[in-house]
């Protein structure tokens, strides 16, 4: 027979072995490779800001610029689908971390209108070893963390 109390007991016991496994997959990352993530996110920020084009591309991994082809197009494609990317009034970096073979930052970002996005970067260390950006997803509003 059914029995609640059983079912309930299972259901927290799924949650709490679920967490616990995203604890163990989501890694900490040496506090040098933190301050190489968030470097080079700054400075392909700080390329867009300065509309510097190549500069920006430059900090994109090579799967991001075989898909762009030119800068150009790179930064075109940034100024009209991320906005706040391309002009942040205001950033907030939060602690990296490793999932599967990429380093997760996520960014919270206030656009010139005062509204909140986060920004989930995701980076990839190249065989010289040198951090490129794979990709980010923008979303509106703050992610919380859980």
């Amino acid at each position: 027979m059914f029995s609640t109390r059983r079912f309930t007991h299972f259901c927290l016991w799924c949650v709490a072995s679920l967490s616990a496994l995203s604890a163990l997959a989501a890694e900490p990352l040496e506090p040098s490779d933190r301050a190489a993530v968030r470097l080079v996110i700054e400075k392909q920020l700080a390329a867009f800001a300065d509309d510097e084009a190549e500069r920006a591309f430059a900090f994109a991994s090579p799967k991001i610029q075989e898909m762009f082809i030119t800068a150009r197009n790179f930064m075109d494609m940034v100024r009209i689908a991320y906005p706040v990317v391309y002009r942040p009034a205001s950033l907030s970096f939060q602690v990296p971390y490793w999932e599967n073979d990429e380093v997760w930052q996520t960014v919270e970002m206030r656009d010139a209108q005062g509204a909140d996005w986060t920004a989930i970067y995701t980076l990839l260390r190249q065989a010289d070893g040198v951090w490129r950006i794979n990709g980010c997803v923008l979303r509106r509003g703050l992610v919380q963390a859980v």
